[in-house]
């Protein structure tokens, strides 16, 4: 299928792909309301368009709601994409799957950083500044029965987010996991993350899990 990435976009990797690989396993209502936070190309966003949903796509990005427009456009699949800061945008609102692949990657750097490609992942000291907003804020825009399928490094913690999500009330779990070799920014940074302890030795692999949240009633 047609699609393009933008410079300064992010484009779709392993983390993509292994939150499609979720999507695609779970059961959606007909017409679901399906909420894709920080689609970045529109990727996924429109994968849940395919399946018959109505799809809304949000990015902080300017440039990454104009990659998602124009993929939708070629696709000719229809699909509201929105600018905004995570679930801003789409307060009062309730779905029955929200999606998110956010910044993860932690970073020497306190704050994520405001400009530059690095928003896409940079994520703080220890990679939870969008995960901690993300398991705070996406209980209460599910309905009952709605479900978050949120990709994420072990590095940043992944029983933090379960924890997090459970206590706001959802039944959450890891449903799938994947080990991959460092990519770029990981690589350059490896000296800190062992100085951190997040990872040993020459060892220069990370495992990406999904965590899928249910909100029971």
């Amino acid at each position: 299928m047609t699609s393009v990435t933008l410079p300064g976009v992010y484009a779709p990797q392993d983390d993509t792909d292994l939150l499609l690989h979720a999507l695609l396993q779970e059961p959606l209502p007909h017409r679901a309301a399906v909420l894709d936070v920080g689609t970045g190309t529109g990727a996924v966003a429109l994968a849940a368009g395919r399946l018959g949903a109505l799809v809304t796509a949000v990015d902080v990005s300017w440039r990454a709601v104009l990659n998602a427009k124009v993929n939708a456009v070629l696709a000719r699949i229809p699909l509201r994409v929105v600018h905004g800061d995570l679930l801003a945008p789409v307060g009062g609102q309730s779905f029955d799957l929200i999606l998110s692949n956010p910044p993860y990657v932690p970073a020497p750097a306190a704050a994520c950083p405001r400009r530059s490609a690095a928003r896409a992942w940079d994520a703080g000291y220890d990679g939870r500044l969008i995960l901690d907003r993300m398991c705070r804020e996406a209980p209460a825009l599910l309905r009952p029965g709605g479900v978050l399928l949120l990709v994420q490094s072990a590095l940043s913690g992944a029983e933090e987010s379960l924890r997090q999500l459970r206590a706001a009330g959802l039944r959450a779990d890891i449903v799938d996991r994947r080990h991959i070799a460092f990519g770029p920014v990981l690589r350059s940074r490896s000296g800190w993350l062992r100085s951190r302890g997040l990872t040993a030795g020459d060892d220069e692999k990370e495992e990406l899990v999904i965590i899928r949240a249910e909100r029971l009633s």
